[in-house]
């Protein structure tokens, strides 16, 4: 695959099989059309969603909508799918697919891709951000599987998405929080801006909960959390200012580990601590790991 082409989008990656919404598709005696020799209908039951799909959920009143929109005119664009066994998994178009279940759509018209599953988890990402169908925490896993199980680095995906390495970085970073915030980002108590404000602070579960009981603004947030940190500062640290140099490497280092990091530097002496924050072993054992490996 072009990993250039992931960049200009799902369309541009597919413009060989993908149709255009206006495209008109025809079922008759279930044959390709000629514009796309790659187009067929296949049976809904013979079609399974992919379980590396990073949306995890789906708004029920859009499926709704939808399936009125396919019963007044028809599923005017193909899914996207890949042979998987005797069954056909989709790699583009799951909403597509649950709101024809809901009309009582018996076949779909679908496009079937020769796709690695590094293919496929791509696509769907990149569909679903492009679309904006994702929320802040579908698409920090969706980051997350991507480094994972398919062996990207930061700066390569980034060049796939047409991302920022810092974006990406700081959209991942936000999986270190509690699973109680993590909810609340999930379901849209509080936004991406909230989130990040509270990474890497003791009682950031507890400043989740008033953020969401007062209903505060990003800003307000940014402002209860600098009162909360003077408080709990280390007064050995407190007397002296950390300079923008200093500042801008904490979020470099940050961002290369995805941790919580803080360096406190004694201009007099010239000496003074780096410390790193993890949150379980697996993550220090990563951590340990990465600093190894830059130091070979």
């Amino acid at each position: 695959m072009n990993k250039k082409s992931l960049g200009r989008g799902l369309s541009s990656l597919l413009s060989d099989t993908v149709l255009d919404l206006s495209d008109e598709v025809s079922l008759d005696n279930q044959k390709s059309t000629p514009k796309d020799k790659s187009l067929t209908v296949i049976p809904i039951e013979k079609i399974i969603p992919n379980k590396n799909q990073p949306r995890r959920s789906f708004n029920q009143q859009d499926l709704e909508d939808l399936k009125v929109s396919i019963k007044a005119k028809g599923l005017l664009q193909p899914i996207i799918v890949r042979e998987k066994g005797d069954f056909f998994e989709i790699v583009a178009g799951e909403r597509r697919w649950r709101a024809s279940q809901l009309a009582q759509i018996h076949e779909l018209p679908a496009i079937v891709r020769n796709l690695s599953d590094a293919d496929v988890l791509e696509i769907a990402i990149i569909e679903n951000i492009q679309r904006a169908d994702l929320n802040p925490y579908e698409e920090a896993l969706g980051y997350k599987d991507l480094l994972e199980k398919f062996d990207h680095t930061q700066e390569k995906l980034a060049s796939i998405l047409g991302k920022s390495r810092v974006y990406i970085s700081n959209m991942i970073r936000l999986l270190n929080l509690p699973d109680e915030i993590l909810k609340f980002l999930q379901v849209g108590k509080i936004t991406t801006g909230h989130a990040r404000a509270l990474i890497g602070l003791e009682n950031s579960l507890e400043l989740a909960q008033e953020i969401v009981k007062k209903g505060l603004s990003v800003r307000d947030t940014e402002r209860l959390v600098k009162k909360y940190s003077q408080k709990t500062l280390d007064p050995r640290v407190a007397k002296t200012k950390k300079d923008s140099d200093t500042e801008m490497l904490e979020r470099d280092l940050a961002a290369e580990l995805n941790v919580s990091v803080s360096i406190d530097h004694n201009n007099a002496n010239e000496n003074g601590r780096l410390i790193f924050s993890y949150r379980n072993l697996e993550e220090l054992d990563r951590i340990i790991g990465i600093i190894m490996k830059k130091n070979i």
